[in-house]
């Protein structure tokens, strides 16, 4: 190859062999070097420099520009990886150095949290353990103790009050009479040294003591015309002076405002020097250990502790210029008067209030703590009657009641709360023990009724299987057979109940929108027990509510006559059941000759049905319906209610076992013997019946012997049973409990839907 031919250049003018030329002619060493990069720094502008100069030394030697390009490449690479190499080491050191600080940071956050987690544990610690401590005292010692704390603190309180407002009290009262008197003191001076001479004690308490000024300076010269005395001597006493500052220390703000200071004693001599009382600033008085004696100038001075506890008290200093006018009117400041009054009346007043309040606290919270524990303990009483009889009704006795007490306080209302709750528990209780006792009763009674038609159906059974071979078969199977169907029969009637029942506990089984004419089935009844029993004297009438007089309570009067037209809404054919039922007892256990009165009327009674419905079928149930009655009428107002009679003098039945004739398969003979016919169920039918009408039934003495059913059906029935009886009267008050009146009616809007065909029921 041959080199490329170099061409002519300008004196003056170096070229480079990597010059380029620009739109405007060839760059110049300067303008290319201006467009290298920056990013390096100073290790990339050395580079450059030394790639120039290279390019220069190739230049001028004549070198091959190709030799001159390279050491410039390997120049600038050395320098780059040089930069890079730094720039990456401080990157290194900028994140190893972050990282640090964030660790740092993280370990005093893990410090900081690991300190308040441990206080908090502490705190939650000592509160806990606190807490478990103060509840394992009584309620009362609580109380107690609160009120001792409360007692103490507003004590202590009140107490610093009075003690504060009386210092301050005194302290202005003292720096008034410091501000007032100051030129009745200077103008006195002798008179009160004389006081202070004459007199025991303290004496004197005023202090006056004059620095003199000439020239606006102090001249250094002092006078004391004016010291209190403590305790006389004889040549020697002992007074007590304010610590005043010094010259220095004095500035215009301190003239004219009381302060105060501490009190120095100090032993002086009884003469006097220019009208003042000479004292020796060296004779510094040092007390004794037991305060009542003091030591100056090697002399035991013996003085009194309270006399020497007065000296020590603070004084009250006010500091004043004296001030003269000349002739000409020109006032000059002839000197600093210091007038002070010393503290100890007042500190012992302060001290006296203080001993005063401690005693009336003391007094205070002990007469109120006694006071508190009287009454907190009266308080608590009910509480712990109730504890008690808490634990015996834990002990089983449910008869126990909490003691009564005034409903207006909390434990009033509690025990009576607490009074009706358990009244409900063992009313409760005792129905459940009563339906445990009903049901064991009713299985027994109903496997016994069960039992006699199967084996009545088992034994002809096995008679007719016996007898089939033998002559005479054909008479004696007829004879089995019809056993047979009388046993099945009587057991098709008992199951027919018992399912009746079942519906009727279910709410099924009645159909309450007929319009019934309670009227109709009551004549229709006794026309039956007519015909049953011809020599039967029925007689029917009208019942009336007699009122109470002054020895007996309103009771149920049976007006002889017709019948009063009573018409109600209702499930017919149930309601006959029920009618029929009873008239079929009155047949079938009593004499055929007894008398048997039937009847009914209407009346108002100031009681729900729903709460009719639920009322026990006994003689207290009927006078709470008659007692209400008797206000319904008085009032005239409440609901509206049928009230049906059947009076019968048969042999009745004993009051220990009234309560259980509508109980299933209740019957009066032990023996359960059926000669009479009836399954048992016929009263518990009844019953079942009147309640789902929402009505009450009873069973009572008939006076001269007998049994009386008493039935009390509503007019109307509700749809809701919460409803109250008044709100569903209707029209049907209208002429009620009337004799001869028209027909009650009674609307069937809002009237339950329930119904479902009910057959007519035979005598049971």
């Amino acid at each position: 190859m041959t080199a490329p031919q170099q061409e002519p250049h300008t004196p003056g003018v170096q070229e480079s062999p990597n010059d380029q030329t620009g739109p405007n002619g060839p760059r110049t060493p300067s303008e290319t070097t201006s467009d290298a990069p920056i990013g390096g720094g100073a290790q990339t502008g050395a580079a450059a420099n030394a790639a120039s100069e290279a390019s220069a030394q190739g230049a001028q030697s004549g070198k091959p520009a190709a030799n001159a390009a390279k050491a410039a490449a390997k120049a600038t690479a050395k320098a780059a990886n040089k930069a890079t190499a730094k720039a990456a080491k401080a990157a290194n050191k900028a994140t190893a150095k972050a990282a640090n600080k964030a660790k740092a940071k993280a370990e005093a956050a893990a410090r900081t949290a690991a300190k308040t987690g441990a206080f908090k544990a502490k705190h939650q610690t000592f509160a806990k353990l606190f807490l478990n401590r103060f509840d394992r005292f009584s309620l009362s010692t609580k109380l107690v103790a609160c009120t001792l704390i409360v007692l103490i603190v507003g004590t202590v309180g009140i107490s610093t009050a009075i003690r504060q407002l009386v210092s301050s009290y005194l302290l202005q009262k003292t720096d008034n009479q410091l501000i007032s008197q100051r030129s009745l003191i200077l103008s006195n001076t002798t008179m009160l040294r004389g006081s202070n001479s004459q007199n025991s004690g303290m004496g004197n308490n005023y202090f006056l003591q004059v620095r003199y000024v000439e020239n606006g300076e102090f001249t250094g010269k002092v006078s004391t015309p004016l010291v209190p005395s403590v305790a006389g001597l004889t040549g020697a006493s002992i007074v007590s002076m304010p610590k005043l500052p010094t010259d220095d220390q004095l500035t215009d703000d301190m003239y004219g405002k009381p302060f105060t200071t501490n009190a120095v004693l100090r032993a002086v001599a009884n003469n006097s020097v220019d009208g003042g009382t000479g004292t020796d600033p060296n004779n510094d008085l040092e007390s004794g250990a037991d305060g009542t004696d003091a030591t100056t100038n090697g002399k035991h001075v013996a003085v009194g502790s309270g006399v020497l506890q007065a000296a020590r008290a603070p004084w009250r200093v006010a500091a004043f210029k004296w001030v003269e006018a000349d002739n000409k009117g020109n006032e000059t400041v002839k000197g600093v008067v210091f007038i002070g009054l010393s503290l100890s009346d007042q500190i012992d007043i302060i001290n006296t209030l203080t001993q005063y309040c401690i005693t009336v606290g003391i007094a205070i919270v002990l007469l109120g703590g006694s006071l508190s524990a009287l009454i907190i303990r009266r308080t608590l009483q009910p509480l712990k009657r109730i504890e008690k009889t808490a634990a015996q009704i834990a002990a089983g006795d449910l008869s126990q009641r909490v003691p009564p007490a005034p409903e207006n306080t909390e434990v009033g209302s509690l025990s009576s709360s607490l009074n009706i709750m358990l009244a409900r528990i063992e009313r409760s209780f005792h129905e459940q023990e009563q339906t445990t006792e009903k049901m064991k009763r009713f299985v027994s009674d109903a496997s016994h009724e069960l039992r006699t038609p199967l084996a009545a159906i088992h034994g002809y059974a096995e008679l007719y299987t016996m007898q089939r071979d033998m002559p005479g078969a054909l008479e004696r199977a007829d004879e089995s057979i019809a056993h047979i169907e009388r046993s099945s029969q009587r057991m098709t009637v008992l199951v027919e109940d018992l399912l009746s029942l079942a519906r009727l506990d279910e709410g099924r089984g009645i159909d309450m929108t007929q319009e019934v004419s309670l009227t109709s089935l009551v004549t229709d009844a006794t026309d039956d027990l007519h015909a049953l029993d011809p020599e039967r004297e029925v007689t029917r009438g009208t019942v009336t509510l007699k009122p109470a007089d002054g020895e007996h309570p309103c009771a149920l009067e049976v007006v002889e006559g017709q019948m009063q037209p009573i018409t109600l809404i209702g499930d017919a054919s149930r309601l006959r059941q029920v009618v029929t039922n009873i008239v079929g007892n009155v047949h079938r256990y009593t004499p055929s000759d007894s008398p048997v009165r039937v009847s009914m009327g209407t009346m108002l009674a100031s009681i729900n049905q729903r709460d009719l419905a639920t009322l026990p079928s006994n003689d207290a149930s009927l006078r709470q319906f008659l007692d209400a009655a008797e206000v319904g009428q008085s009032m005239s107002t409440g609901t509206a209610y049928a009230v049906l009679c059947f009076e019968d003098h048969g042999p009745g039945v004993p009051t220990e076992t009234r309560s259980q004739l509508f109980e299933r398969f209740f019957t009066a003979d032990p023996s359960r013997a059926r000669a009479k016919g009836g399954t048992g169920l016929g009263l518990a039918i009844a019953q079942s019946v009147v309640r789902a009408h929402q009505g009450f039934i009873c069973a009572t003495d008939t006076p001269g012997g007998g049994l009386t059913f008493t039935i009390v059906l509503p007019l109307t029935h509700l749809v809701n049973p919460v409803a109250t009886g008044a709100a569903g009267a209707g029209a049907g008050t209208a002429g009620a409990g009337t004799a001869g009146a028209a027909s009650v009616g009674a609307g069937t809007d809002g009237l339950s839907h329930t119904g479902i065909g009910q057959k007519q029921a035979n005598f049971v």
